[in-house]
């Protein structure tokens, strides 16, 4: 069974106006839980070393789907800032594993408390019919996140590599 033309464009229209809503409300909540203005990359590599300890430039590079070369001028960029530090591989003289620093951590948690503050002032202007109402979408757009697509065009993957 196909799809009507109508419902179609309705779901044409709903895709546009939800991707348009995420990335705006992505784009305001980065703004606001920036006080120390590293990128997102930079951001999402402090991120995973949070979460999941030391990290070779390979394995993070593979965790951020980015070029070893990109995340190896991330990772330099953080040294230089004292965000994260080199360390000695347990079993692998030749590597090289990524740390947070203490500042590191602080600037973590510097990022996350000013998104707490933001997120709890907007989120307090909502009645509690529309908190419900969010946490749905959030479970929603959980699971789209997660679809599994049997075609990677669908994924947007034109069969790259990437």
């Amino acid at each position: 069974m196909t799809a009507t033309p109508a419902a179609s464009l309705s779901l044409e229209a709903t895709i546009s106006e939800l991707a348009l809503a995420i990335s705006q409300f992505l784009r305001r909540l980065r703004t606001e839980s920036n006080p120390d203005g590293l990128t997102w990359s930079q951001t999402m590599v402090l991120s995973r070393l949070e979460k999941a300890g030391p990290k070779t430039t390979a394995d993070l590079a593979r965790m951020e789907s980015v070029k070893p070369q990109s995340m190896g001028a991330t990772l330099a960029e953080l040294e230089r800032e004292g965000l994260v530090e080199r360390r000695s591989h347990p079993t692998d003289g030749r590597q090289v594993l990524f740390a947070l620093t203490d500042d590191g951590i602080q600037a973590r948690r510097k990022r996350s408390a000013a998104k707490q503050k933001w997120l709890l002032a907007a989120m307090a202007e909502l009645d509690s019919e529309q908190r419900r109402t969010l946490m749905s979408a959030a479970a929603l757009i959980k699971r789209l996140s997660e679809a599994e697509l049997d075609d990677p065009q669908a994924r947007g993957h034109a069969g790259n590599g990437a």
